[in-house]
């Protein structure tokens, strides 16, 4: 565990600490996910070097935050956290979803620490949703509907046949305190993601799914986001399809310089 802020952070940290071939990847979950749902991605990268997997403020194993808050900018700072005390100096950001938003808020404030930027298939702008549908999808949240909503939501974007996939991403959203998702969510609603991925001007790229064609998405709000599109899959590539996306991770880390 290591000590953010406002919260006690689990750090999944593994393969070479010096000596690998190349710089360390740090992912970062989704709303209502854990370092878990990058297992693949952590075996494969730890044969050659440094993969660390961080469960964000109320999510996974890491603890809720005493001052209940779940701002993206405040999220970021537990990327800060890690950074500093496992003494990063650079590293390569991976970041899921929301988590893409957590990361795309620290890379926007400390390019010179990441040396780049993945981002899987990351949330949309979530300012662009109509106020009327965003007020009823919160109120939903909070009201006795909660479970049928958020359970329905995650069935409709988990797209994934395999059994033991919908089933640990169902446990996974179970296991995560109420104000955690819906405090996470709202968030989301409110982020400006744009002006710091345009501040990062490192090397970045976005791979989406069919999830992510809106004209809320980043790679069209951005449009210098290099952005790959995998077919066939759900919200979750890195756990449905495992070695589609480590092939493209991989591609992407191969353009690095150390």
């Amino acid at each position: 565990m290591i000590a953010g802020q406002v919260s006690e952070l689990f750090v999944d940290d593994g393969g070479p600490k010096s000596g690998g071939s190349g710089l360390p990847v740090v992912f970062i979950n989704s709303a209502s996910g854990a370092g878990t749902q990058w297992a693949a991605q952590l075996e494969y990268l730890r044969q050659s070097r440094r993969a660390i997997a961080i469960d964000l403020r109320g999510h996974g194993r890491s603890s809720m935050p005493t001052n209940g808050d779940f701002a993206i900018a405040s999220m970021a700072d537990d990327i800060r956290a890690v950074a500093d005390q496992l003494r990063l100096d650079r590293f390569v950001l991976v970041g899921h979803s929301m988590g893409g938003f957590v990361a795309i808020a620290y890379a926007g404030g400390h390019p010179d620490r990441v040396a780049g930027l993945f981002l899987l298939d990351p949330a949309s702008d979530g300012r662009m949703m109509p106020a009327e549908q965003a007020a009823g999808l919160m109120a939903a949240l909070r009201s006795e509907a909660y479970q049928p909503t958020i359970e329905g939501y995650w069935d409709s974007i988990i797209g994934s046949p395999r059994k033991e996939v919908r089933d640990q991403l169902m446990a996974d959203l179970r296991h995560t305190p109420r104000e955690t998702v819906t405090g996470t969510l709202e968030e989301l609603l409110s982020f400006d993601p744009v002006t710091p991925l345009r501040r990062y001007a490192g090397p970045k790229c976005t791979l989406i799914t069919l999830f992510n064609e809106t004209p809320a998405s980043l790679q069209n709000l951005v449009p210098d986001l290099p952005s790959e599109k995998i077919d066939s899959t759900g919200h979750w590539p890195q756990m449905e399809m495992p070695d589609a996306v480590n092939e493209r991770l991989g591609s992407f880390l191969a353009t690095l310089a150390i």
